[in-house]
């Protein structure tokens, strides 16, 4: 398709969209989807499906909303009404306000809630308003046409040059500038060249990359094509969970319908620009997300990390210069070459550029997808966007951030902006987006014993410090849990987390101690008071046969 031919079909796209008479646009994200979202829209349809074309509003299948707490949820226009809590049973009440002009007050859901009304959203703003699998959608909300603006119109360093100006680090966790990374893949001379999409999201309570692949996959994949575009690779693969089967198929046909109309293959917009893109499944190993284990699975062996240096940008897939960048990363590539890198760089705080995409879980009444502008405070997100703790006479406690990478912030810190170095001076890291909120009602010794038993068991098994070091923290935080430990277990779990901090060979190991690091820090008295003294008998009763085991400290 042709830069021509993409504005004509946006033209005739968004024509025939507002000579419709309205729009019911439904959740039909994965949390909708497990509470009833697909059968709320085949009962919508079904009760408009007898009226004249003209006179039938549309019923669209739409991505994350944001606020899976009350889905399914239900957008109404004319009126811009939002329904929570849809039933197929409230299908004909739906149907009648509509014709009446006036909305379901039971139902309805106020969009001027601090939730929605706090965000900003850059790689969302198509989430909940397009059909995730209608290119014409995607092509209607100026879908592309950073992709045909940038083979057409810019060189592969003007576009390189945006993406320095803009600011945008990488969004996976490790927060490494993105133009630099760029730059380096370009400038090795050797051919061939891949560009790959880390969507191995596994960290508990994330689901942020599921969330974007489900509601706008054609979105990442024109960052895709735009980067190979940049640093002159013709081949990328997207690494995604074999446990996200929506997002796998809305993929397969982003892919399929990408190509057919010129946007993914040869001679891409009429150019010489050829780029063509492979799924590949992973298997659920959590470290696959570190980057070399990845290339290692893409290239059909076991998910192992490798030493770097050679980082992948010169030595990546099968030996060659490889690109990799995370699913929100290449989320934020077309706004920016679309309105530009200047635009992008004033959103946000002063090292930490755009935006950032959040899965609320937890202790939290408004469970859900957010995207916040940089540099907003950690409280701002947890009690006005979040809502705050759902249980009367609980208190916020903390919050953890990144996963089982990251750490446990607790609440007087949590005025705290997020960006990358606030976090890490905090103990803690941005990670991909997951934040798990913590009232009073947690032991956060409990807490950082159930992450080191989510990295014990998904330590590869590689290097001894990860897969010794991670079982034997995890031995003393459950004898601690217990009451069995003694200050001398304490100081050993100290003298470990470092150890396994400083030898591990990837990220897992290294980040693996900072469940327990941060609880050390900011919750130490909640160890202490699990400590038994020195030279006192630890006295456990079996619950099979009530019989008392002793042993000596």
């Amino acid at each position: 398709m042709t830069p021509e031919q993409l504005e004509e079909t946006r033209r005739n796209e968004r024509a025939a969209e507002a000579e419709r008479p309205g729009c019911l646009r439904v959740c039909t994200a994965a949390g909708c989807l497990s509470s009833g979202g697909q059968q709320v829209k085949d009962e919508l349809t079904k009760r408009l499906k007898d009226r004249a074309e003209d006179a039938r509003p549309a019923v669209k299948g739409v991505g994350c909303m944001g606020l899976c707490a009350a889905g399914p949820l239900v957008s109404v226009e004319p009126g811009d009404a939002l329904y929570a809590g849809v039933s197929a049973e409230d299908a004909p009440e739906i149907v009648a306000a509509l014709d009446a002009g006036s909305p379901v007050e039971r139902l309805r859901c106020d969009p001027r809630q601090p939730f929605f009304a706090r965000q900003k959203r850059v790689v969302l703003e198509n989430a909940g308003r397009i059909d995730p699998e209608r290119l014409e959608d995607y092509v209607a909300a100026d879908g592309y046409s950073a992709l045909a603006t940038a083979v057409t119109e810019m060189s592969p360093e003007d576009v390189r040059r945006e993406m320095s100006a803009s600011g945008l680090r990488g969004r996976g966790g490790a927060g490494f500038p993105t133009g630099i990374k760029w730059d380096t893949v370009a400038k090795v001379e050797q051919r061939p060249k891949y560009v790959v999409c880390n969507a191995d999201e596994g960290d508990p309570g994330a689901f942020m990359d599921r969330a974007v692949l489900e509601s706008d996959p054609h979105r990442v994949l024109e960052g895709m094509a735009i980067a190979a575009y940049a640093v002159g690779a013709e081949k990328g693969f997207v690494y995604v969970r074999a446990e996200y089967p929506l997002a796998i198929k809305r993929l397969q046909r982003a892919i399929r319908f990408a190509k057919g109309a010129g946007f993914l293959g040869e001679e891409i917009c009429g150019t010489p620009f050829h780029f063509s893109v492979e799924l590949r499944l992973g298997a659920g190993a959590f470290v696959c997300g570190e980057e070399t284990a990845l290339i290692s699975s893409i290239e059909g062996g076991r998910g192992l990390p490798r030493p770097r240096p050679p980082y992948p940008a010169s030595s990546g897939l099968w030996g060659q210069p490889t690109l990799i960048n995370n699913v929100e990363t290449f989320a934020n590539v077309a706004p920016i070459v679309r309105r530009g890198g200047v635009w992008f760089a004033e959103i946000g705080a002063e090292r930490s550029k755009g935006t950032k995409v959040f899965a609320l879980a937890g202790k939290i009444r408004n469970t859900g997808l957010i995207e916040v502008p940089m540099g907003m405070s950690l409280r701002e997100i947890v009690t006005d966007i979040g809502g705050g703790v759902p249980d009367e006479g609980r208190a916020l406690k903390a919050v953890q951030t990144g996963g089982p990478s990251g750490g446990c912030i607790p609440e007087p810190s949590l005025d705290s902006p997020v960006d990358y170095e606030s976090l890490a001076e905090l103990g803690s890291i941005m990670g991909s987006g997951g934040m798990i909120v913590m009232d009073d009602s947690s032991s956060m010794v409990d807490v950082a014993r159930y992450f080191m038993e989510f990295c014990m068991t998904e330590s590869c098994g590689k290097c001894i410090p990860c897969r010794v070091g991670t079982y034997q923290m995890h031995e003393l935080l459950e004898k601690m849990c217990r009451g069995q430990a003694t200050r001398r277990d304490l100081d050993l779990l100290k003298e470990l987390c470092d150890v396994v901090k400083h030898t591990s060979l990837c990220g897992l190991g290294q980040t693996a101690p900072n469940s327990v690091l941060s609880t050390l820090r900011f919750f130490d008295e909640e160890y202490e008071s699990l400590l038994r003294p020195e030279g006192t008998v630890a006295l456990t009763v079996s619950a099979s046969d009530g019989n008392g085991e002793v042993s000596h400290g």
